[in-house]
């Protein structure tokens, strides 16, 4: 939240209405997406908010934080949620976590881009202990020219009951799955003596332990020391299901590498170009298929003026995956070929989705979109043009334009039968009144066309207060 001024050693709140109303199949997509999960495409859906929150002091050597966010909805997943609870603490640049706490892709504008390909924030937070340096600290003797940032972090999804209540009978699902990630970025160039500055990174995710129903059956997967340790450092394990032997990377492994290049002169305007790549395994790792798929974007901040501050375009490409055919090496054929990596899914694990949604890019459209409670993506090949847009034409208004047009020819899977088209649009202006202190209201209009998710058209209203409590 960002409507209201901090006070040193305060405690900040604020309590939120939301309703969404909508004609045609579903609510429409940009209604529903990037907002930590709390959105549903079933039709006029919303939900009461309130939360308290104690923030760490970026500027002390040492600060806690801590906070708490419940959720009470209607045609949502859940009708409550403990949405946030967790404590916090820093000291000089190490930062720890525990907890579930709302967290944002660090690489993209969550504002305005489609998502991040591994986390977009779509999906509810996952509750989890997280350690490292969560903000870029300068290398020693480097004069601000090189810094580093990373963290390590372990924890679990809380959909258990939730996928047994929306599955349908006899369809895999999950229960007790723990969760591992990590992530490590370099940034080089120092902007006040050149405007150019470079970053690379990778982060990885895995689904592992707990129980997979699977083809009738339960399987307990390990869940001890020994799978948290190869969660970290993946390595190759044989499994026999069924009889059939095969040959994968313990739990369900991806990632992203990301890389950006910005010119950043002192003046107040930027441009900014970005790719990231998403993995499945091995195969699209490293370059041996070569990185066909892939997000890339390019951002621009523009010289203070009432129209356009910023504005963003993204083409995202999904339709390769390392080629149509798989097969693992065995003793009648002598012989790997990766392919198929079926982005986001899993045969043991189902999918990367946390309560319906997808924690990845949500234009891969979620499983909650599913009519038969298939937990699966059944639609990740696809390509995306985005076009994200934000302005401030008055000084108590500002708003935000999201546009999407996707083709999409399902999965190699469950293929479509010919090529579905969808576009989604959104926009959202929010009010900001300086005679009511703390209040704002935000107000939206979507709509979707196509032959993905239907035609669709709703209008968002958004009503809130923040403040401060002294202590």
């Amino acid at each position: 939240m960002s409507a209201f001024s901090e006070k040193p050693d305060s405690l900040r709140y604020f309590g939120e209405i939301k309703a969404d109303f909508s004609a045609g199949e579903n609510t429409p997509f940009w209604l529903v997406n990037n907002l930590q999960g709390l959105g549903s495409p079933e039709k006029n859906n919303g939900y009461v908010r309130a939360g308290l929150f104690k923030d760490i002091k970026e500027e002390n050597r040492f600060s806690w934080g801590a906070g708490i966010d419940l959720v009470g909805g209607w045609n949502l997943q859940s009708p409550f949620y403990i949405h946030q609870l967790y404590g916090e603490v820093k000291y000089r640049c190490l930062d720890a976590l525990v907890g579930s706490k709302e967290i944002w892709s660090s690489f993209l504008d969550h504002n305005l881009s489609s998502g991040d390909l591994l986390y977009s924030g779509n999906a509810l937070p996952v509750p989890q202990v997280r350690i490292g340096i969560f903000d870029y600290a300068d290398f020693w003797g480097c004069k601000g020219w090189f810094a580093a940032k990373g963290y390590i972090a372990y924890g679990m999804f809380t959909d258990s009951k939730w996928q047994k209540s929306w599955v349908a009978s006899g369809d895999p699902r999950t229960e007790n799955v723990l969760y591992h990630s990590k992530g490590l970025w370099l940034r080089g160039g120092n902007t006040d003596k050149f405007p150019l500055q470079a970053e690379v990174g990778i982060e990885m995710a895995t689904q592992f332990g707990g129980k997979s129903f699977y083809n009738g059956r339960w399987y307990k997967m390990d869940s001890g020391l020994k799978s948290w340790l190869k969660a970290f450092i993946p390595v190759y394990e044989t499994h026999d299901f069924e009889n059939e032997e095969t040959t994968s990377v313990d739990g369900n492994m991806m990632g992203a590498y990301n890389i950006s290049l910005a010119w950043k002169p002192k003046s107040n305007w930027s441009i900014r170009a970005y790719y990231e790549h998403f993995f499945e395994d091995e195969s699209q790792m490293t370059f041996e298929y070569g990185w066909k798929d892939g997000l890339y974007g390019m951002e621009v901040k523009l010289p203070e003026n009432r129209f356009v501050s910023k504005f963003l375009y993204e083409y995202l490409y999904t339709k390769d995956q390392t080629g149509s055919i798989l097969w693992n090496e065995r003793p009648e054929v002598a012989e790997q070929i990766s392919g198929r990596d079926d982005y986001y899914n899993n045969y043991l694990y189902n999918c990367w989705q946390h309560w319906g949604l997808g924690i990845g890019n949500p234009l891969i459209i979620a499983p909650l979109y599913n009519k038969d409670h298939f937990l699966h993506f059944v639609d990740n090949r696809i390509i995306v043009h985005h076009l994200g847009i934000e302005g401030k034409p008055f000084k108590e208004l500002s708003y935000r334009l999201l546009l999407s047009f996707s083709r999409n020819w399902g999965s190699y899977d469950y293929p479509t039968p010919e090529i579905l088209s969808n576009f989604s649009g959104m926009l959202e202006v929010a009010w900001t009144p300086e005679r009511f202190k703390g209040w704002y209201g935000k107000c939206a209009l979507a709509g979707d066309s196509g032959d993905l998710i239907g035609k669709n058209i709703g209008l968002m209203l958004t009503i809130g207060k923040t403040g401060n409590f002294g202590l």
